[in-house]
């Protein structure tokens, strides 16, 4: 099967940083299925590994963690999907990723495909998803119908913000704050229903006196958590919860200690990767936000498509995503 795979670190200028490689098709047993790969989405897991995660041993590593496509085999001990089946996932970190034409997957942490959407539009939300729904009702348990509650978004217009605003607004009663910082962003956020976007270049506690907006109760930082961590401990109102995914190099939670903050480590790899035993949540998230896709109440992320899944457009789909000035998400189709 094609693939694009790399055997070192390197910086995405460099044309063996992903190549075009040639791999056996795996086989699916057990709780596995073996998809057929349509379409693929980057993401900044997708950059960070490729450029500083040590590679073991001398076999090619494939990454890449969104995918949509159809089953081809399924493992003996499946019974949550047949060959023929659309499927939608984000896959497993301890595995062999979706740049690939085939892919193995465990079957709990895949769910059936939108079927309003195509492949490509599919295939920019499951790891998205997975981490802004666990976000909000695993993590933060936000107060669903409560609506004296509010939430500052950090980093909103980015992938997993993009879908973050759109479960907040449409499954809980919270007054969500967004930030950006250019006037398409801030175009974006509203339009996904933000009720309040600021500046995240400015200092936020500022920005949400300026505004006239309230403390919020829930802070997530999606990104630049390290830079923003003091003015976070500032406006965060006391007792609230403020939640993180990115990878600060130096977190210090001690500041919170006054206001009684709890703090919540977001990683969407958790349930696949210790096997946990409520794994199948993913599969069950997944459907629930494909219902909310095909009846209108959700739409895809989507922002740019960057072609067919290759190499070379693989390498400019990093090399933009690490600009970080990417609006939405970044996805490839077909090989």
């Amino acid at each position: 099967m094609k693939a694009i795979g790399y055997k070192e670190n390197l910086p995405i200028e460099d044309i063996n940083s992903l190549q075009d490689i040639e791999l056996n098709t795996p086989k699916s047993t057990g709780r596995d299925i073996l998809v057929d790969i349509k379409a693929i989405s980057v993401n900044p897991a997708d950059y960070k590994v490729r450029a500083g995660m040590p590679i073991e041993g001398d076999d090619w590593k494939v990454i890449g963690w969104d995918a949509t496509g159809i089953v081809k085999e399924v493992g003996e001990d499946v019974s949550l999907f047949k060959v023929g089946d659309e499927v939608w996932y984000a896959g497993d970190f301890t595995r062999q990723g979706s740049y690939a034409e085939y892919q193995i997957v465990d079957e709990r942490i895949v769910g059936k495909k939108p079927t309003s959407l195509t492949f490509p539009e599919a295939a920019a939300l499951p790891l998205t998803t997975l981490t802004a729904y666990e976000m909000l009702f695993d993590r933060l348990q936000v107060a669903k119908e409560d609506a004296s509650k509010s939430i500052l978004v950090i980093g909103a217009a980015g992938g997993v913000g993009s879908i973050l605003v759109q479960l907040a607004k449409k499954l809980t009663k919270l007054n969500i704050i967004g930030t950006a910082s250019r006037e398409e962003t801030t175009a974006w956020l509203k339009d996904l229903g933000a009720d309040s976007v600021i500046n995240h270049r400015l200092k936020l506690s500022e920005e949400l006196e300026k505004h006239n907006l309230p403390a919020p109760d829930y802070v997530v930082s999606l990104n630049g958590t390290e830079q923003h961590a003091d003015e976070i401990v500032k406006l965060i109102k006391p007792q609230g919860k403020f939640g993180f995914i990115d990878d600060p190099k130096t977190f210090n939670i001690m500041p919170f200690k006054l206001k009684s903050v709890s703090t919540h480590w977001e990683f969407m790899f958790t349930r696949s990767m210790f096997q946990t035993e409520d794994m199948i949540e993913q599969h069950n998230i997944l459907n629930k936000v494909a219902e909310l896709i095909d009846n209108g109440t959700i739409k895809t992320t989507l922002g740019e498509n960057f072609g067919i899944i290759n190499a070379e457009n693989l390498r400019k789909a990093h090399a933009f995503l690490e600009t970080g000035k990417a609006k939405g998400k970044i996805v490839l189709e077909g090989f």
